[in-house]
């Protein structure tokens, strides 16, 4: 059975729904995905090195793993609030790497350094404005980047008053954008997040694991990175992007020349290793369905481990006139 034809394992479909569309044991869905995200997470690693990039955007993503923060009473650094931080060229949408950790100093500094290896300098970043981006990106690229923050105040489109509770789930409205140049000759028109926030609303909404308000989170933080290494290459090398006519945001970024299958993907992946790997779904190696499944604790799966000027825009939403920039 060509498994491969009927299911795409990366359009926001759980383990479960998965398993029971294909009528496999669901610890066999998670032993591929074990070892897809993982050869993908490699594919990633050695294809993206000193790319040029022109307009980079940063920021990071809220997740969690086995529980939220504050039933983490054991504060295992690998459960509870976790952050994916990610970084996207404004240009083709390339998501250029990726960093799964606490949302702290460590893990920004750990991101920065691997961020300097993917881009050729010089280049303009844009974060928000969270108050450790600016240390660590002035620890890892003055004097070869340029460099801009841009801040949002939110109102809430009813209550006026983000601390209320009223209407909790509608989203809010962006009341006033701030832009500011941290260091270098920034772009001001180019400091943006714009690309990177909907790089999110793309993951959220196929990735099941990063889905708001749902049971499909992931239970282990492993599990969770090879998901999002696996959604991230689909991503960027299977994907239409709609805004670069037909192209994938590979193809924009020149770094392939046709759109991948997601077989292509998963060999690909493995022929860039130090071994050849096939995808099991395609060389039918996968164990067969299971009618009666044993207690999941008895089950076990073995698989291979791989200050500066400053502009302000204010929104006026009572208006119709268009906001104009003004210097602050």
């Amino acid at each position: 059975m060509h498994w491969h034809r009927k299911v795409n394992p990366v359009k926001g479909m759980g383990v479960r729904a998965t398993a029971r569309i294909t009528k496999t044991h669901p610890n066999t869905i998670q032993a591929v995905l074990e070892v897809a995200g993982s050869k993908s997470a490699f594919l990633l690693d050695k294809m993206v090195r000193e790319v040029n990039f022109p307009f980079v955007q940063v920021d990071e993503m809220f997740c969690f793993v086995g529980c939220k923060e504050k039933n983490n009473v054991t504060k295992d650094p690998e459960r509870g609030r976790q952050s994916i931080f990610l970084g996207v060229d404004a240009d083709s949408k390339f998501i250029i790497n990726w960093m799964i950790g606490k949302r702290t100093s460590c893990t920004i500094e750990k991101y920065m350094q691997d961020l300097k290896l993917r881009v050729a300098r010089p280049f303009q970043l844009s974060t928000d404005g969270y108050e450790l981006f600016e240390d660590e990106v002035k620890w890892a690229f003055y004097g070869e980047a340029a460099y801009g923050q841009v801040s949002k105040k939110f109102i809430h489109p009813k209550a006026r008053d983000s601390n209320t509770a009223e209407g909790r789930y509608e989203p809010s409205r962006v009341k006033t954008i701030y832009k500011r140049q941290v260091f270098g000759p920034v772009r001001f028109d180019k400091i943006s997040t714009s690309y990177i926030d909907r790089t999110h609303l793309n993951l959220r909404l196929f990735n099941r694991r990063l889905t708001r308000l749902t049971l499909g989170f992931s239970k282990k933080l492993e599990y969770l990175k090879n998901s999002v290494a696996l959604s991230i290459a689909h991503y960027n090398f299977c994907r239409v992007h709609h805004s670069l006519r037909g192209e994938t945001p590979a193809m924009a970024a020149r770094l392939t020349d046709h759109v991948w299958s997601i077989a292509e993907l998963l060999t690909e992946s493995g022929q860039i290793g130090s071994e050849k790997w096939i995808c099991p779904l395609l060389e039918h190696s996968v164990s067969p369905p299971m009618k009666n499944s044993p207690k999941r604790r008895n089950i076990s799966v073995n698989v291979p481990k791989f200050h500066e000027p400053e502009f302000v825009t204010t929104i006026d939403h009572d208006s119709r006139e268009q906001p104009q920039p003004q210097l602050a």
